[in-house]
């Protein structure tokens, strides 16, 4: 059990100088004592670990954008007044949200699979205005508490890792009517001096690669629910919390040395569970206590914010494409008509991932704290579209690339004396290419549509933010299907005097697709 002296002093620690390159975070992570369970070991420094260490360089490559394209990767704070990553800034336009996008899909390209910080980026952008509502409503100090923790944050140059999802047990049942109650995260206590947390938090995307964790609720709650109606932030190293890794396809490749076999050798993802056992929160770090009402307000905003961020998928999908195009090319087909129609049919698909989500950023509005909200419709139906669309994308690749891609020898019967040449001769394709090279290409493709990379480019696309049907909930909730029924009337002369009923609810209408609302 964590006591509070121990806790207080993790919390506060912290590098004197901010985080600014790789180099300066990947060391911020050496010596933090966490306890980390992977195939069935704790694990010693997981900086060192080959399975582990691929997600880090993923990370590391967010510090090292900001370093190279300053305008794409860092912005202003109006908190510190200095350039900060942007991935811990608050949107304060819908610019600032648009260069997120454009951020997100270059990360992609560069590292080829999940780069892990929009999470916390979106938290910090969904808290902000429901902390401030919250005060609002109940008098509480939460968005003045929430405020202050992000700027210290982006003061150190921090990753803050958002941990939302809860293991759930029974569907069909409440977290209040759970036959156990720590199936849900909750307050197990209260103190003068804070609160502490009981519960696990399921399949959190690269949270052993932050410092600190963003603890919120995973859904719409009652008044009964009102110990689970918690937002805290806590160091990932804070005494209490357990790590169990999570299997990834193929991931063991990472660990038999080799360049060619991982597919992509350098990046990876990572997810885990986080298990909180009476991990404690002092009460300048909890954000939300209690207040059920707001717990939907934040999903949906958390939501709003996170399912257009998966342009990022559109940055991994360049890649796909290009890996597909390429071994077409080293396989001397690349001028076949049908082998040009199929790539433009991913890109087509892919393009679309990204024109949605952009375009709910392009229609962002401000909110009461003073943060900018995208589109809620149109990041529905960007995320709905990445539920489907990598999937056809990688369908289309593995055609492509053919059958080799997932019969090809290993890299050590490449190295083979003997068999080695055989490799060489046998599997060339165009003469001019190197038969190492052609391998390398198919391993790539292997890995982002059935190896490791592929839980970030496909499940995690699939269940991401939500599963496909809540998409389809919120689509169906803003159809406004009666609007639209009248506008129908109203030209084919349906029905007594349509045109009042057509301009009763025009400016709604108005009010969400063309933006002409300023929500106070």
């Amino acid at each position: 059990m964590a006591t509070k002296p121990e806790a207080v002093r993790r919390a506060t620690a912290g590098p004197a100088a901010p985080l600014r390159t790789g180099a300066d975070y990947i060391e911020s992570l050496r010596g933090r004592d966490l306890r980390v369970f992977l195939f069935g070991e704790l694990v010693g420094e997981p900086v060192d670990h080959p399975m582990i260490r691929p997600s880090i360089n993923a990370v590391a490559e967010t510090y090292d954008l900001a370093v190279r394209d300053p305008e794409l990767g860092t912005a202003v704070s109006p908190y510190t007044g200095e350039r900060i990553n942007r991935f811990l800034h608050v949107a304060g336009s819908a610019h600032d949200l648009v260069l997120q996008n454009k951020m997100q899909r270059r990360l992609g390209q560069l590292t080829g699979t999940c780069f892990q910080r929009c999470v916390g980026m979106d938290a910090i952008n969904a808290l902000h205005s429901v902390t401030f509502e919250i005060d609002g409503q109940h008098g509480t100090p939460y968005h003045q508490r929430f405020v202050r923790f992000v700027t210290d944050m982006q003061k150190r140059g921090f990753v803050i890792g958002g941990a939302m999802t809860d293991v759930k047990g029974d569907r069909g049942k409440a977290p209040h009517e759970q036959a156990d109650p720590d199936l849900f995260v909750h307050v197990s206590r209260r103190t003068a001096d804070g609160i502490y947390l009981k519960g696990a938090k399921a399949h959190q995307t690269g949270c052993i690669n932050a410092h600190w964790l963003l603890v919120m609720p995973t859904m719409r709650l009652g008044k009964a629910d009102r110990e689970y109606a918690i937002v805290g932030a806590v160091p990932v190293d804070a005494p209490g919390i357990t790590y169990i890794y999570g299997r990834q396809s193929c991931d063991t490749r990472s660990m038999e040395g080799g360049e060619i076999d991982p597919g992509n050798r350098q990046f990876g993802g990572q997810e885990a569970m986080i298990i909180l056992d009476d991990v404690f929160v002092p009460w300048e770090n909890v954000f939300m206590d209690g207040e059920v009402d707001f717990a939907a307000m934040l999903v949906e905003r958390f939501t709003t914010y996170h399912r257009r961020s998966y342009v990022c998928k559109s940055g991994v999908g360049d890649v796909l494409i290009g890996a597909a195009a390429t071994i077409a090319d080293f396989n001397g087909v690349d001028k076949v008509s049908h082998i040009r129609d199929k790539l433009v049919e991913m890109t087509h698909l892919n393009e679309t991932i990204y024109s949605t989500g952009i375009a709910s950023s392009y229609q962002a509005v401000p909110m009461q704290s003073g943060v900018w909200l995208n589109d809620d419709m149109i990041a529905n139906v960007c995320k709905h579209h990445v539920t489907r669309f990598p999937y056809e994308i990688s369908r289309l690749a593995q055609d492509l690339a053919g059958g080799l891609m997932v019969t090809l020898p290993s890299e050590q019967d490449l190295r083979h004396p003997e068999v080695g040449e055989l490799i060489r001769k046998y599997l060339k394709g165009r003469a001019d290419i190197p038969t190492e090279d052609r391998m390398k290409i198919l391993r790539l493709i292997e890995n982002m549509t059935l190896g490791r990379n592929a839980v970030g480019y496909l499940t995690e696309s699939m269940h991401g933010a939500g599963s496909p049907q809540a998409q389809r909930i919120q689509i169906g909730r803003q159809m406004q299907l009666e609007f639209k029924k009248q506008l129908a009337k109203s030209l084919a002369g349906v029905g007594p005097d349509t045109a009042a009923e057509v301009s009763r609810d025009l400016s709604e209408y108005m009010a969400r697709v063309f933006r002409t609302d300023k929500p106070s």
